[in-house]
């Protein structure tokens, strides 16, 4: 016995299908807009960067990054403490290491350093990977800025960078090779980590990109954008 189906459910279950594939291939990619409700309430001026969380195997990962995050939120338009001096007042406390210095308390904080927000950040992948056809340094960190006054999060976000960016993959098996023993040989002789870190704090810090932070009050941009509260 056959079955036979008729021509309009098939036709209905045919609509459902690219309805699902093409929400599946749209829907997905779509990034919410960020909620700065608190952000622009707050309007910070300066902000302390306390020394990054390591969650990498690579010790340099904290002290690299720490020293790659003024420029980009100084040219975001914000009073950045100096990151050196602010490390020093930790050590002087008795504080050494990063996990330590996060968990001093935000009125603290503000006590002693006097800033309107404070940036921590994580360092979730630091470091160079080998691979036959491939290697790369790569790293991913992400950062939270919360109001010393009124202890609100104020913004999140995450961001990531890789060597491997923009190589090309022609020339076949020999050719990825070739490119393959070149790009182990740089990585190797250089410390490529550290100015991809640069990179990723650009892309992390630098407002002006999608869900990323506000245009700060020493910016020529600030409030002109629509998305900075008056």
């Amino acid at each position: 016995m056959r079955f036979r189906i008729p021509s309009t459910r098939f036709k209905r279950a045919g609509l459902a299908v690219a309805a699902v594939a093409a929400f599946v291939a749209t829907g997905c990619a779509t990034s919410t807009p960020y909620d700065y409700s608190a952000f622009k309430q707050s309007r910070p001026t300066s902000i302390l960067v306390l020394p990054p969380l390591n969650s990498s195997p690579d010790v340099a990962a904290t002290y690299s990054m720490l020293a790659q995050v003024t420029q980009p939120l100084a040219e975001s338009g914000y009073y950045v403490l100096p990151v050196s001096l602010v490390d020093e007042t930790f050590r002087q406390n008795g504080l050494y290491n990063p996990p330590e210095m996060h968990e001093v308390g935000l009125q603290k904080l503000r006590e002693i350093f006097g800033a309107d927000a404070a940036l921590y950040i994580n360092i979730k992948q630091y470091g160079t990977s080998y691979a036959v056809l491939s290697s790369e340094s790569r790293v991913t960190a992400e950062a939270k800025l919360i109001d010393l006054r009124s202890e609100q999060l104020l913004w999140q976000g995450e961001a990531t960078a890789s060597s491997a960016e923009g190589r090309s993959s022609s020339g076949g098996l020999v050719g990825l090779l070739v490119q393959a023993v070149v790009a182990q040989i740089v990585e190797s002789v250089t410390n490529q980590s550290h100015p991809i870190a640069g990179i990723t704090s650009t892309r992390l810090l630098a407002a002006g990109r999608p869900n990323g932070i506000l245009y700060g009050p020493r910016s020529p941009n600030y409030q002109k954008d629509g998305t900075a509260g008056r």
